[in-house]
């Protein structure tokens, strides 16, 4: 056999070897860039590259189909039997797959199927890095120290199955996280942002984001742990929703165990959840925010099926207006539910129609609030309420009539977003963000920042 070494010949070659009754192919190509630095300095960058392969296959026997789904890196033309046959060793000895389904077909080739892979490298930094090295001399001579990475990669996935699917994805997806700390390590303050090309990312803007926050730093205030009127920055406000969106399973919230199962049995779906005119949507083809316009599903699980890879993806309205809209479903889940099928896409976007940034919605407050920069370590206490709690991190500030008078100490919270969806008083203008605890696995989404009259810090977190 000649050495195959193109994405879309793998796919081919690895169809034209399946002895099974159906078979879906999947070739990641990737590559990366990053620079790391800190002290005010770049301390290690490098580039790679890599390839996983995924071999499903099906077979159709006399109690249902079932199907083995094998996955391997680095793989060559050598490796394509073996690996194969060991998918379809993995059906074979498998039960009936629950969420069988015919496989895909009648999707339009994609016209790059047979291109090259995009590929990345230290030239998508060609703009940034000096720019940020102009921002390692500012804090410098402002006495701070800037810590951080910049990460950017590229993604091209090629899918082929026995249906006669060709199709191809590239996803670029960069990502930069920067920290200020004081000389004395006793404050320290955090930015983030997601990109696609690094081009639309300005660190002397971020550093002076920075700068101020470290500056309201210098005051330290004591406060007790308590319900609080609370300005949650887009940042924060996708970490909560983008697990809301995780535990929105139209199967479970039928089989009543989530916060969308109707008491009595059902979903929600048709509830009001918030006053405010909130519209949580997904969309592969948002601006800045673009995603696979078809499933791409590695293995089965509560929210994919690998029966459905390439079935095209839509705009879809998650919470329309206030009112709960749709839930996430397989095929197979959505004829379990009578619902319709709404697959879960890579993008989330929360639109409440404000025009005020978090800058004016500080201006704006009366009275007494917090105002958060992030959140982290994000744990599920309760399924049946998507209670959740976690800590605040890298500066908590307190607002007084439109001021900030100074940092005050972090928090433990117990929230459940959709009970904050249902009390936010406010919601400003729609941004993208780069959600801290979820940016590894989920980095494209737009949100407002949130006022909620009362945010449940439910104690005080030492040593964050």
């Amino acid at each position: 056999m000649s050495r195959v070494s193109k994405p879309y010949e793998i796919v081919e070659r690895a169809l034209e070897l399946s002895t099974a009754d159906g078979c879906v192919v999947v070739a990641d190509e990737n590559s990366s860039a990053n620079l790391r630095w800190a002290g005010n300095a770049l301390t290690t960058n490098g580039v790679t590259r890599g390839r996983t392969l995924t071999v499903i296959a099906t077979v159709d026997g006399a109690e249902g189909t079932a199907s083995g789904v094998v996955s391997r890196s680095a793989v060559t033309a050598d490796d394509l039997e073996p690996l194969v046959r060991a998918a379809e060793a993995a059906a074979r000895g498998a039960g009936p797959a629950e969420d069988a389904q015919p496989l895909v077909s009648g999707v339009p080739v994609s016209a790059d199927f047979t291109e090259p892979p995009a590929e990345t490298g230290s030239d998508v930094f060609a703009d940034f890095a000096p720019a940020l090295g102009d921002a390692f001399a500012r804090a410098r001579s402002g006495g701070r120290e800037l810590y951080g990475f910049a990460h950017h990669q590229l993604s091209s996935t090629y899918l082929g199955t026995s249906t006669g699917l060709r199709l191809r994805h590239d996803q670029p997806n960069g990502t930069l996280e920067l920290n200020a700390k004081s000389p004395d390590r006793t404050r320290s303050a955090w930015a983030g942002r997601a990109t696609r090309d690094f081009k639309d990312v300005d660190p002397a803007a971020l550093d002076a984001e920075l700068a101020q926050r470290l500056g309201w730093a210098e005051r330290r205030i004591e406060l007790p742990a308590g319900r609080y009127e609370t300005l949650l920055p887009p940042t924060a406000v996708a970490d909560l929703l983008i697990y809301q969106y995780w535990s929105a399973g139209a199967r479970d919230a039928a089989e009543g165990r989530t916060v969308f199962s109707r008491p009595g049995g059902g979903t929600r779906i048709g509830e009001t959840l918030s006053e405010l005119p909130l519209t949580l949507r997904s969309d592969p083809h948002a601006p800045g925010l673009e995603s696979a316009p078809f499933v791409i599903a590695h293995a089965s699980g509560d929210g994919s099926s690998v029966f459905d890879n390439g079935l095209p993806l839509a705009p879809t309205d998650w919470i329309k207006d206030g009112r709960l809209e749709r839930l996430t479903t397989t095929r197979h889940s959505a004829e379990l539910t009578g619902l319709p099928v709404a697959p879960s896409m890579d993008n989330l976007v929360l639109d409440g129609g404000g025009e005020r940034s978090l800058e004016e919605m500080v201006a704006a407050t009366t009275g007494r609030a917090l105002l958060l920069t992030c959140l982290w370590y994000i744990r599920e206490v309760d399924p049946a309420t998507l209670l959740l709690t976690g800590l605040t991190r890298d500066g908590v500030y307190l607002v007084e009539d439109g001021e900030v008078l100074g940092e005050v100490n972090n928090f433990r919270f117990n929230e459940s977003p959709v009970g904050l969806l249902s009390r936010a008083s406010e919601a400003g203008r729609t941004e993208k963000t780069l959600p801290r605890e979820w940016g590894d696995y989920f980095t494209r989404a737009a949100m407002p920042a949130l006022r909620v009259p009362d945010f449940h810090m439910s104690s005080v977190s030492r040593g964050v």
